[in-house]
Parts: structure tokens; C-alpha cells; sequence
């Protein structure tokens, strides 16, 4: 190979051109030329078709550009389409449309093994797409199960064949504010009273919910019984299977314990504004 071009006369330090006006072409130059004067990269380039002792950028981008067109068929066509969806599919942070991205570059490359005659491709991307769909119609039944229980009724009854009977007479203490909450409460008849703030609890309403969201388990306030009557309870181990198996209670929940929350804020507002009132009518 010829040792008085530029390149290589630079990287053996003759110099060819004055101090400092090396440009990004002439330095590029000669990483061609070291790179030209390995013996592996010069059989590399025999084997991609370029002369080792005539290498420019433009017989590499021609090269390039003479093997994709001759490589442009129906079933790489199909192939680099594949991939671009499954690419696709590691740029999306949802579960929904990255399955359907999925579903169709499994598509793609199952046509391009049928066309290629690649057996193994073939096989693996169509079983591929028959888990996808599976996978996209489950999350499909949980967006609409979570939507449906957004927009639509709050009822619980299908939660009582978890539940266990429990009955309480007049004046019997459910449970104590801070004590241990290990379960919750559904009132079927009866009347309960909630002490701290005075307000009665009558059928068909749940007791004891809060407990489950607070960070030590304890009771956020007292329940005692001031009418026979019958609850149903849960504990929360099996509510807590139950919420994460189930979009539809865990929207519920979430509704239920907001409103709750909401209820409890309203009521401390009236309250103060009423002692507000009462107060200014006894300066007055």
C-alpha cells in the first residue's frame, strides 16, 4: 500500500499542511487511512466489495447504498416495517397501545418469514400474536370494568359472599377510636352511632373503611350500636385481594373513601362556622 498519501504521511508525522489549519475533513481523512492500513479492515473491505488502497466516503455511501437497493425485497420490506413497530413498542409508557405496536410487528414478521421460507421466524411471531391479543383483550376488560365502575353504580352487593354475619344489640361498642382495625363493615339493619362526631350510621352503608387506608391500621373514631341490628365484615387481608384483583372495587374504594373524606371536611366546616356565628353574636 502506498505510503505517501496524505493521510498516512500525517499520521507518521510529516506534516503536509500548516500548523493548525487542520479541518474535521483532513482528520477524518486520516482515520481512513490507519484504518486502511490494518490487515483485517482491508479484507473486511475486499468483502464488502471496496478497495482498500481507494477508500472514500463516497465509495462507502455508494457501497451502502448498492447493497440495500439489491437487498430491497417484498419480505425485508416487510421485516424493516416489523421493526419499526417493535421499536415502537419500547417508546410507549401505556400497556394498551404498546400491545397493539406489538400485535403488528408480530404481524410483519411473520409475513416476512412465510415469504422468506424462514420457518423458525415464522412460527415464533405467529404464536406471538395470538398472547398479545389475549394479553390486549384482558386490559381491555379492566379499562372498561375500571370505567364502568367510575361513571356507573356504586353498589358492593357482589361483595357479600365475602363477607361473614355479625349481630350487635343496643349498646354494644363495634369498636374504639385507635383501636386495631383489622376489618370493615357493611350495616344490613340496625342503627349505629359514630361518637367523635355525633352522627348515626343507618342500613346499607360500610363502617370501619378508613382503617384500611391509615399507615398503623388504628380506628379513626368509635361506633356503638344504638339499634339491634346485623352487619356484615371483611377482613382487610382478604379486602386487600380483592382490591388488587379487581378494578372495579378498587375505583369504588377509591370513590367511596374520597367521599367520606369530603363528607368529614364539610361537616368540621359547619361546625366552625357555626361556632364562628355563636361567637360573634356574643360579642355583639
Amino acid at each position: 500500500m502506498s505510503s505517501t498519501r496524505p493521510g498516512l504521511k500525517a499520521l507518521r508525522g510529516v506534516s503536509t499542511m500548516p500548523s493548525g489549519s487542520a479541518d474535521i475533513s483532513s482528520i477524518l481523512d486520516r482515520i481512513l487511512d490507519a484504518a486502511t492500513d490494518n490487515l483485517r479492515i482491508a479484507k473486511i473491505l475486499v468483502q464488502m466489495g471496496l478497495d482498500p488502497n481507494n477508500v472514500t466516503y463516497d465509495a462507502i455511501f455508494d457501497r451502502l447504498l448498492e447493497i440495500f437497493v439489491s437487498n430491497i425485497t417484498l419480505a425485508n420490506m416487510f421485516a424493516v416495517v416489523g421493526a419499526v413497530f417493535f421499536v415502537a413498542t419500547l417508546l410507549m409508557r401505556t400497556m394498551v397501545p404498546l400491545r397493539v405496536a406489538n400485535m403488528i410487528g408480530c404481524a410483519f414478521f411473520a409475513i416476512f418469514g412465510a415469504l422468506s421460507a424462514n420457518v423458525a421466524t415464522f412460527l415464533l411471531y405467529l404464536l406471538m400474536l395470538p398472547i398479545n391479543a389475549l394479553r390486549l383483550r384482558q386490559m381491555l376488560k379492566l379499562v372498561k370494568k375500571a370505567r364502568h365502575a367510575a361513571e356507573g353504580d356504586m353498589s358492593i352487593e357482589w361483595l357479600k359472599p365475602f363477607m361473614t354475619e355479625r349481630k350487635y344489640r343496643r349498646g354494644d361498642t363495634l369498636f374504639k377510636l385507635r383501636d386495631p382495625a383489622k376489618e370493615m363493615f357493611l350495616t344490613v339493619t340496625g342503627k349505629f352511632l359514630v361518637k367523635e362526631i355525633n352522627v348515626e350510621i343507618g342500613p346499607g352503608a360500610l363502617m370501619g373503611e378508613l382503617g384500611f387506608l391509615t399507615p398503623d391500621n388504628r380506628r379513626t373514631g368509635t361506633v356503638e350500636c344504638i339499634e339491634d341490628g346485623q352487619v356484615l365484615t371483611i377482613t382487610y387481608d382478604r379486602l386487600l385481594e380483592i382490591y388488587f384483583q379487581d378494578p372495579q372495587f378498587g375505583y369504588y374504594f377509591l370513590v367511596l373513601t374520597s367521599q367520606r373524606l369530603l363528607q368529614n371536611i364539610d361537616r368540621l366546616q359547619k361546625q366552625l362556622a357555626t361556632e364562628r356565628a355563636a361567637t360573634t353574636n356574643r360579642i355583639a
